[in-house]
C-alpha cells in the first residue's frame, strides 16, 4: 500500500473510532464549536461535536476559523475552488462566496494565507468523514475571521443570520479554549481551585456556561474581565450575534457543550496547556 493510501486509511479509522465513542445527545446540530489542534490532542474531543451532525440533511458547511498568522480586521473568503483532504476533495461554494462578497464586508485570502491557516484546515478531514456517504452532495464555505470588535461581530452575525435558518446549512465554529503558560503570555491562576489545571478548567467552564446562555454581550464582558485566551472568540462572537438576531425574529435555539479536555494538566507555573471544548447548537421546535 502506498504511503498516501495508508495515511488516508489510518486517518479514516481514527475518525471512525472517535465518532463511534461519542454520543448523539444534542442534535441535529445547526452549528458546532469544535477544536482545531492536532488530532492527538483533541481528536476525541472534537468527535462529540461532529457526532451531532445529521449528514443526510446538510448540503453546505460554513467553516469560521480565527486568523492566526495575518492581521485581519474583517472576514475573508477563499479564492480556491476546492480543498484537498486525505479522504477526498471538498468543493468550495463559489455561489455563496459571490453572495457574501456583494455585501461589501468580505475580503479574499491569498493562497499562502489560506494554506497556512490551520484553524480551517484541521476541520476538513472531520467534515469529509462525517459527510462521506454524501460526498458529492455538499459544498463548503471557508471564512477566515479576523480580530473583530463587538460591533463587527454583530455586523457579521446579521450578515450570516439568514444562512443559519436553513437546516441544510451547518456552521463549524473553530476554536480552542484556554492557552495557558508563559509561552502564551497567560498565567491566570485562582489558587482557591487547587492545582493550576483545575483553575483553568473553572475559567473555561465559566466561559462555556456563558456561551450556553447565547448572550454575546455577556461573553464579551467575560473576555474583558479574564482575558481568557480562547483563540476562536471572534467566530464564537459572530455565532452568538447571529443567534441574537434570530431570537429577535422568534427562533428558539439552545447550545450545549458536550466534552471538555486539556492537552496536559498544569501543576507548576512552568507548565503549559491548551484546552478544548465541543458543543452543539440546535433549533428547537
Amino acid at each position: 500500500m502506498c504511503f498516501c493510501l495508508f495515511v488516508a486509511s489510518e486517518l479514516s479509522r481514527q475518525l471512525d473510532n472517535w465518532l463511534g465513542a461519542a454520543t448523539l445527545s444534542h442534535g441535529p446540530a445547526r452549528a458546532i464549536i469544535a477544536p482545531h489542534a492536532g488530532y492527538t490532542y483533541c481528536g476525541a474531543c472534537g468527535a462529540f461535536a461532529y457526532r451531532q451532525v445529521s449528514p443526510a440533511v446538510v448540503k453546505r458547511v460554513f467553516i469560521l476559523g480565527p486568523s492566526h498568522h495575518v492581521r485581519l480586521r474583517g472576514c475573508a473568503l477563499s479564492i480556491a475552488k476546492k480543498y484537498a483532504t486525505p479522504l477526498y476533495d471538498l468543493k468550495i461554494d463559489t455561489d455563496i462566496n459571490a453572495e457574501l462578497e456583494k455585501t461589501g464586508h468580505f475580503s479574499w485570502m491569498d493562497m499562502k494565507t489560506d494554506e497556512n491557516e490551520h484553524s480551517i484546515e484541521m476541520h476538513l478531514p472531520y467534515i469529509a468523514k462525517v459527510m462521506e456517504d454524501f460526498k458529492d452532495q455538499f459544498t463548503i464555505v471557508p471564512i477566515l475571521v479576523g480580530s473583530l470588535n463587538p460591533d463587527q461581530e454583530a455586523l457579521y452575525g446579521r450578515l450570516l443570520a439568514n444562512y443559519f435558518t436553513d437546516p441544510q446549512n451547518l456552521f463549524v465554529i473553530s476554536s480552542d479554549f484556554c492557552h495557558w503558560g508563559h509561552r502564551f503570555n497567560y498565567t491566570y491562576y485562582d489558587k482557591s481551585c487547587g492545582p493550576i489545571y483545575k483553575s483553568i478548567e473553572k475559567l473555561d467552564k465559566q466561559g462555556m456556561d456563558i456561551i450556553e446562555t447565547l448572550k454575546p454581550e455577556t461573553f464579551t464582558a467575560y473576555l474583558r474581565e479574564y482575558n481568557n485566551t480562547i483563540c476562536g472568540r471572534h467566530p464564537i462572537g459572530v455565532m452568538l450575534s447571529s443567534v441574537k438576531v434570530l431570537q429577535e425574529q422568534g427562533y428558539n435555539m439552545s447550545f450545549k457543550f458536550l466534552k471538555y479536555d486539556q492537552s496536559s494538566h498544569c501543576k507548576v507555573m512552568d507548565d503549559s496547556s491548551v484546552s478544548y471544548a465541543s458543543g452543539s447548537l440546535v433549533f428547537e421546535c
